[in-house]
This record gives C-alpha cells, structure tokens and sequence, in this order.
C-alpha cells in the first residue's frame, strides 16, 4: 500500500470504452483515483457525477480523475452511458488495485459479512508521487474538498 510522500507503482486496468488505462498514461498530471463500491448505487452515482461536473475545474488544474471499481467494464461503460459521466471508469474485477491501496476490506451488511471497496480518494502528483488521501470517504462535500485541495497546491 503506497503511503504519502511515496512513488505509486505503475497500474494497467481496463475501462470504460475498451480501453486500457495505466497511470503512466498521466505522467505530468495530478491524478485523481476514487474507488468507490458499485455501479448504479445511490451515492456511487452521485460521487461520480459530481466528479464529471467538477472536470471543468480540474482539467485547469492539470487534474485527472479516475473512477475505481470492482465492476466489470460492461457495468461501467452502462453506467457512463446512463449518467453521462465524463470520467474514465476502471475495472478491478479481481479487486488487485482495490487491495494494493487497502481499500478492498470486510465489509458487515444486515448481518451478512462480505469483501468490498471502503470509499477512498488518492490524490497523486504530476511525478507518480501520492501526496494525499481521504479515506472511509462521506459523498456530500466530497468533491468540493478534493477540487480545493488541489486547487490550494498551486498557491
């Protein structure tokens, strides 16, 4: 697990589109990386739009943003499709990226215990060097802290 002042190691995932993204793609960028649990759920979708909302803002930042999810890239490319979202959606099936930045955990529902991705954001420098996260993430204001966040760094 990568931790802040430290070089992210290089990832490939498939997304949206068909495509394959890697995060040496966005070498000179600041890298945006929210994993959040499920396509199509009340605040995975909300996060997600707000984010898409925010590209506007973030591209003149220098920013990025890429959506994490253990959905399959059929799931994604639906759900981009339904909310017209204008962020690139990564697939992690096998929960491999979710697990190496320690946010594919035991969740408990009603009862039943089961693996899920915990709603984390990762901010990531034009180097490839983590410089700040936000963990067991709450939607509302979200977005926001993240864009003045990044926005405060060019200060």
């Amino acid at each position: 697990m990568p931790s802040i002042g430290e070089k992210v190691p290089n990832f490939k995932r498939p997304a949206n589109g068909g495509v394959d993204i890697s995060l040496s793609d966005y070498v000179g960028k600041y890298v945006v990386l929210f994993f959040y649990p499920r396509d199509n759920t009340p605040g995975c979708t909300t996060e997600s739009i707000e984010f898409s909302a925010a590209m506007p803002n973030l591209d003149d930042l220098n920013t990025v943003v890429l959506g994490v999810s253990a959905d399959s890239v059929k799931s994604h490319d639906n759900f981009v499709v339904k909310k017209d979202l204008k962020i690139p959606l990564l697939s992690d099936e096998d929960a491999t990226l979710c697990t190496e930045f320690g946010v594919w955990t035991e969740k408990n529902m009603y009862g039943k215990k089961f693996m899920g991705i915990v709603r984390s954001t990762f901010l990531i420098d034009p180097d490839g060097v983590l410089i700040h996260e936000w963990r067991k993430v709450k939607v509302k204001g979200h977005v926001d802290a993240v864009v003045e966040h990044i926005q405060g760094l060019s200060k």
